[in-house]
């Protein structure tokens, strides 16, 4: 019995490797801006929905398409959760076996929460996960089997906000980078993302978890994205519905308005209903979302 149990464990591990489905720690060695601390993470599912908090141990886990292929385009995902938690499930797992099944690599980021306990600079912590994520991906490309030109990056709410970050702050890299790797993603699919921090629109949560109950204009301005497109911002697709009471469809509309003024590429689509946190499936609409983020992908040369 001992044995066959042994037997079956190998199978189980064997077949995660070959599904490349294993986190791995993000960084080889420390983790910049990082203090000293136990860690206190939590994995918790709730309503079916798998959430994890208090992360101070960033990781990726890569899930790579089962069907034979030229280099791959590859999607970086982060999950939203105001950056308190990541809702790592229905905006994680669930999006990168869809993307697996649209013949796209993706990489699941677990980012670091902002928290002064563990960080030196909370406000720029979660960003340098994203930097680095898109690092790894273009230093693994030819490992990975990846297309160096064909990295996106895609965020939900407060992880739409990192990703509109990382798409809107690549000059500087706050990384260790020996190689200067470009840490600009090729495009961003970002799904009811928080954009601004301005009062008049900013999701308190996010803002106050990010940088502090009472930010300066100066750093609310740094974080509002729609302020910092530029015609190098990637093309971007952006997702979310009208009645989104917990982030206003108005910080998708804004960024959408300052990529087009900027000459850049971008689609947007906005459900009637929805409310926020839909992920994958808007359950009031017949309407996939993704449907039409793919088409959008091959119509611009990413699949």
């Amino acid at each position: 019995m001992k044995k066959l149990f042994y037997c079956t464990l190998l199978f189980a591990n064997s077949m995660l490797q070959l599904n490349a489905q294993t986190e791995v720690l993000l960084y080889e060695g420390a983790i910049p801006n990082s203090k000293p601390t136990v860690n206190k993470e939590k994995s918790v599912i709730t309503d079916g929905k798998l959430r994890i908090s208090k992360i101070s141990i960033p990781t990726y886990t890569l899930y790579i398409p089962t069907t034979p292929s030229v280099k791959r385009t590859a999607v970086i995902i982060f999950p939203g959760g105001g950056y308190s938690l990541t809702a790592s499930g229905h905006e994680g797992i669930a999006v990168a076996k869809a993307l697996n099944d649209m013949g796209v690599t993706a990489i699941l980021i677990k980012y670091r929460m902002p928290d002064d306990t563990t960080m030196i600079n909370k406000e720029i912590g979660p960003l340098q996960d994203a930097q680095q994520a898109i690092l790894l991906a273009r230093e693994n490309a030819e490992k990975w089997n990846i297309d160096p030109t064909k990295i996106g990056i895609l965020g939900f709410s407060a992880g739409g906000h990192l990703a509109a970050t990382a798409g809107t702050h690549f000059m500087e890299s706050l990384i260790p980078n020996p190689n200067h790797t470009s840490v600009r993603p090729d495009f961003m699919i970002l799904g009811y993302p928080v954009i601004s921090f301005q009062d008049s629109m900013a999701h308190a949560g996010s803002r106050n978890n990010l940088l502090g109950i009472n930010p300066t204009q100066e750093k609310k301005d740094l974080y509002s994205n729609e302020l910092h497109v530029t015609n190098q911002t990637p093309p971007t697709f952006l997702v979310h519905a009208s009645d989104d009471a917990g982030v206003k469809v108005a910080n998708s509309i804004l960024f959408y308005q300052a990529l087009v003024a900027n000459h850049v590429k971008a689609e947007i689509h906005t459900f009637q209903n929805g409310g926020h946190g839909f992920g994958l499936v808007n359950k009031t609409s017949q309407d996939s979302w993704l449907d039409r983020c793919k088409f959008w992908m091959i119509s611009n040369g990413w699949l």
